[in-house]
């Protein structure tokens, strides 16, 4: 009974995440298809993946085959950061959470699913498989639902709908963004560089994998060095 309760606690600590995923995966789906890839190639992507940014960046390094060290490159630099996540969350999870439910764990965890889960004094594994299943849930059939639209919808609303997914990331840095000047200006370096990337007449002709990769790294260690995050005095 109480391994039935945690897991449907879990269930309904993941409906608001998996609902907004289903949105945002909508639109990966049409971009997905609108860059050549067939349906189910989209919905696979999603289902042994679930990073959006990561996801972003690998399809457009896959639609130029060979590029294998680009998208290494690329998808350590993008989602190293989940590793870190998952480290931090095992320190919170219960003696039976072990074995192949870490290598689950690690699988599952995106960052809204890092920060409910972050919030239990003990992650059991009944809760984060009911809170991670209805968000992998949303991501897969919103990518299925957008892939199968893509395919009979004018492109000029498919050119529309792909913008969402980048309404997104602007939403979750945006209200960060507005508290903190340091993170603003980080984010305004990473735009810059990523514009010299996109227009300057040498650095344009780089992929996309690599140039994502140098803007997130220059970024991050611009605001570490110039702008550090200071711990509380309480916090050691």
């Amino acid at each position: 009974m109480k391994i039935k309760n945690s897991f449907l606690r879990g269930l309904k600590s993941g409906v608001p995440i998996g609902l907004g995923y289903l949105s945002v995966s909508f639109s990966f789906g049409i971009m997905a298809v609108s860059m050549g890839f067939h349906w189910w190639q989209a919905v696979i992507i999603s289902m042994v993946t679930v990073t959006s940014a990561g996801q972003l960046a690998g399809i457009g390094i896959m639609v130029n085959p060979g590029q294998y060290i680009e998208m290494l490159i690329s998808q350590l630099t993008v989602n190293v950061r989940y590793s870190f996540m998952a480290i931090s969350l095992s320190q919170k999870t219960d003696s039976k959470f072990k074995g192949i439910y870490r290598w689950l764990l690690g699988f599952f965890i995106t960052d809204e699913i890092f920060a409910v889960a972050s919030n239990e004094e003990s992650v059991s594994r009944s809760f984060f498989t009911g809170l991670s299943l209805i968000p992998w849930l949303g991501w897969t059939m919103g990518t299925l639902t957008g892939a199968l639209l893509g395919n009979i919808l004018p492109d000029e609303l498919m050119s529309a709908l792909c913008i969402a997914i980048y309404g997104m990331f602007v939403a979750i840095i945006a209200p960060k963004a507005k508290k903190s000047l340091s993170l603003l200006i980080v984010v305004v370096i990473a735009l810059a560089m990523s514009c010299i990337f996109y227009y300057a007449p040498v650095l344009k002709e780089i992929s996309s994998g690599i140039s994502i990769s140098v803007c997130a790294i220059l970024a991050a260690l611009i605001g570490a060095i110039f702008f550090p995050v200071k711990e509380d005095a309480d916090n050691g």
